[in-house]
This record gives C-alpha cells, structure tokens and sequence, in this order.
C-alpha cells in the first residue's frame, strides 16, 4: 500500500469517530471532572478517564456510520462518508468500532470504575442502537428521547473522578438534554428535504417547519431557565449567571429570528450559534468554579 493509500485510510477511519463531535463530546467531560472536585482531579482518573470515553464515544460514531450508510448515501450532507463513497467496507467499520469500543470500556473497568464503564457502556447502546437503529426512523421526537444519551459526557466525566453521580452532575446532564432538540431541529430545518427523501421522521417533515420553529423557540426559553439552576442551586456562582442569562437571550433572538426570516440560512445560523453557546456555557460553568466572583 502507498503512502497515500495509507494516509486516505487513515483519513477515512478517522472521519468514522466523528471527530468534531467527539471533540465537543470530551470538552463537556473535561469540564464534569474538573467541576467535581474544588481543585485538580486525579491526573491517572482524568487522563485515562479521558482517553476511555472518547473512545467509546468513537465507536458509538462508527457503528453510526455503518447503521446509517444507506440513508447516509441519499443525503447530500453526508454522502461523502467513508462508506456511501465506497472507501470502507462494513467488516472494516464494524471491526474498528468494536475495537475501540471494547478497548475504552475495559480501559473504563481497569483504571478508572466499573460506575464509569456502566454509564458509558449504556450511552454508547443508547446513541448507536436505541436512538440509531429504532428512535431516529420511528418518531419525531427521536431526538428528544436519544438526547439522553448525548447529555451524558459531563456525567461520565464526574463519575470518573468521584465514583458516584452527584446531582449537580445532573444538572449538567440537564442543560445538554434541553439544549439537543432546539441544536438539532434547526438543522433538520435547513435539511428537511434530504431527511424528506432518507425518510427521517424528523420534525420538520413529519409536522412542517412552521411547528418546528415554535418549538425551537419555547426550548430556547426552557433552556434559558434551565441554566439558571446551577446559580440557584449554589453549584456556581456569578460569573456564569451573566454568561447564561447573555448567551440564552442570543439564542432566543436567533430563534425569533428563525421565526421571521424562515430561510434555510438563518437556521444554519442557529444551528452554529447553538454550538459556540454550548461550548461557552460549559466553559463559564470552569471559570466560575475556578475565579469564584460574589456580591460583597
């Protein structure tokens, strides 16, 4: 084999794990376990911790890409993946994702704790079967429901350094779940002829975009008082009160937005906004545990 033959597998094995997506996925479990102790975890539990879930998560993403490679092929968002194009074949996609998937559990049982392995075991089920293979064809609340598995990284994260899963790992758990349907829908908007033609039950193919855009919008008002807890809770302090209360009032004007404009463009705006907003609200979340800030 050439070294481009060499580098083009490589390339396709690593478009399999999803890297934007797992990169996201990591930086909420880095933020679980920092904010589960008051100062630095482990370096052993939070290396390994690290390198076991991403893993698992990578192996969720593969068996992904096999489950979905005939939908995959008709859409035109995703028809450049490794399998549509031809470049993998399915024994090569599922031998590589049951090579990670098993390597980063046993490395979850060995170094870190059977509760952290359980709990990424059961994501990885939830995202690559439940949600995969039965909720995402068989109704429009798909993501609603496989959001659990999604929402789960800064639970495993704190499991990882603590052993146990604390309610204000919870809370974390919650602003993801709330903020999944709201992220996804405006994508599926922008998207809703290619679902149309996968036969993807999404929203806006099953209950028309007008629907989808009201729901976006009372989400993104859910989700503004859903981040509030941490604050009211104790878990943080002032420094991510203002972040929350500055980034959900931007997501609610792109959703409002949504609801003027009704372009496809507009909800890729969202859809990108709602992303940069996830990655903020967690790292305010870090600086505030981190440069405590309170009224005098």
């Amino acid at each position: 084999m050439t070294n481009t033959q060499h580098a083009l597998s490589w390339k396709n094995y690593l478009a399999l794990c999803k890297p934007r997506v797992v990169a996201l996925i990591v930086f909420t479990v880095i933020v679980g376990m920092l904010l589960a102790t008051p100062g630095l975890p482990p370096l052993s539990n939070f290396i390994y911790g690290i390198v076991g879930i991403a893993l698992s998560a990578s192996s969720a993403a593969a068996i992904n890409h096999f489950i979905d490679q005939k939908a995959d092929a008709e859409m035109g968002r995703t028809k450049g993946r490794p399998l549509p194009m031809g470049e993998l074949s399915s024994w090569h996609v599922l031998t590589f994702a049951g090579i990670i998937g098993v390597s980063g559990i046993l490395l979850l049982i060995i170094k870190i704790n059977i509760l952290t392995a359980f709990l990424t075991f059961l994501s990885l089920i939830g995202y690559a079967v439940i949600y995969t293979v039965y909720l995402k064809k068989m109704t429009p609340q798909n993501i609603v429901i496989g959001g659990a598995a999604g929402a789960a990284p800064p639970v495993l994260g704190w499991a990882a350094i603590t052993g146990e899963v604390h309610p204000h790992a919870l809370l974390l758990f919650l602003i993801i779940f709330v903020w999944t349907p709201p992220h996804f829908w405006a994508l599926a908007i922008a998207r809703r002829e290619e679902y149309a033609k996968a036969d993807i039950p999404m929203l806006p193919v099953t209950h028309g975009v007008e629907f989808t855009r009201l729901q976006i919008l009372l989400y993104t008002i859910l989700l503004l008082i859903t981040t509030l807890l941490p604050y009211l809770t104790g878990m943080s302090g002032l420094i991510y009160l203002v972040t929350a209360v500055v980034l959900g009032i931007g997501f609610i004007y792109f959703a409002v937005q949504m609801m003027r404009k009704k372009d496809n463009k507009t909800a890729m705006r969202t859809f990108g906004y709602s992303i940069v907003y996830l990655m903020l609200i967690f790292a305010a979340l870090l600086i505030d545990h981190y440069v405590p800030v309170t009224l005098s």
